[in-house]
């Protein structure tokens, strides 16, 4: 007797050899802010838990916004900062529910993001 394969949604999910080690090319990449793309893992258009990998161009500036939810992001090449301190490879960061920056990449970066609510963008 074969046992039921579980939902998609209820299976988990796994990407190896993420870059550095591997290459970026092989995502699925769409804009997500000027000079930002992601290449969403789940939950694109859900305002509750979604993740993404982003790629930061040189001298991509994600505006002003604050986090609703728990914002986790790993960066996995090149670095960030919010203004006030620099994220370089191999940082994790958590940032609480209530958290406000702007994130700049003055020479590009790949993080891992993952969110568990929405964000509130100052200019919009």
């Amino acid at each position: 007797m074969s046992t039921p394969e579980p939902p998609a949604s209820s299976r988990p999910i796994s990407i190896p050899d993420l870059p550095p080690f591997g290459s970026p090319d092989a995502f699925l990449w769409e804009p997500l802010r000027p000079g930002v793309d992601a290449a969403w893992i789940y939950g694109k258009d859900s305002e509750g838990p979604r993740a993404a990998l982003l790629r930061y161009q040189p001298g991509a500036v994600v505006s002003e916004h604050e986090h609703l939810g728990f914002e986790h992001i790993f960066v996995l090449a090149g670095s960030q900062t919010d203004g006030t301190t620099t994220y370089p490879t191999g940082t994790l960061s958590v940032f609480p529910p209530g958290w406000s920056h702007e994130i700049t990449s003055g020479g590009g970066c790949l993080v891992l993001a993952i969110w568990t609510g929405p964000l509130a963008f100052k200019e919009e």
